[in-house]
């Protein structure tokens, strides 16, 4: 491995840390900027291509969200994506295969875990999400939400 590849490898990882930072803050604007401008977030059997498509799939959740807080005047309830096992294999200069490993908390405890399947790739000098897959493997029933798990295996 050379030092470009343990930059690359680095660099993807931060990639990794503000999609999952910002979507538990319901940072939109920011969590797409993980994206390419063509990135592609596949999630509940739907693709969403483009920044714009992304912001408009995730917007309405966020929204809600806010909406009912400010209603009742509780504090925000936390969310926190917990990334663990991960694996990233360059593809070339420019392209890369990556599966992590995640799980959720939320004020319920675990609320569901899954694998992130995606696909990066380097555009204007920077690592960037060109297809993100967000694969459920396990929820909690009282989940408020994750999607019911998907059936088949993401990881080679």
């Amino acid at each position: 491995m050379t030092p470009d590849d343990l930059l690359a490898l680095e660099e993807i990882r931060h990639v990794l840390s503000t999609y999952t930072m910002a979507g538990d803050r319901g940072r939109i604007n920011e969590l797409i900027s993980a994206f390419a401008d063509d990135g592609i977030l596949e999630f509940g059997g739907t693709q969403h291509k483009g920044h714009a498509a992304i912001a408009a799939a995730l917007t309405p959740a966020v929204a809600d969200k806010r909406a009912a807080l400010a209603s009742t005047g509780n504090p925000p309830p936390f969310v926190r994506h917990n990334l663990t096992s991960c694996r990233i294999e360059l593809r070339g200069s420019v392209d890369a295969d990556g599966w992590t490993y995640f799980s959720v908390v939320t004020p319920i405890g675990l609320d569901h875990c899954g694998v992130y399947v995606d696909r990066f790739t380097k555009a204007s000098g920077r690592w960037l999400l060109a297809h993100r897959r967000v694969k459920i493997d396990w929820r909690d029933p009282h989940s408020a939400m994750a999607p019911e798990p998907d059936r088949e295996r993401a990881v080679p």
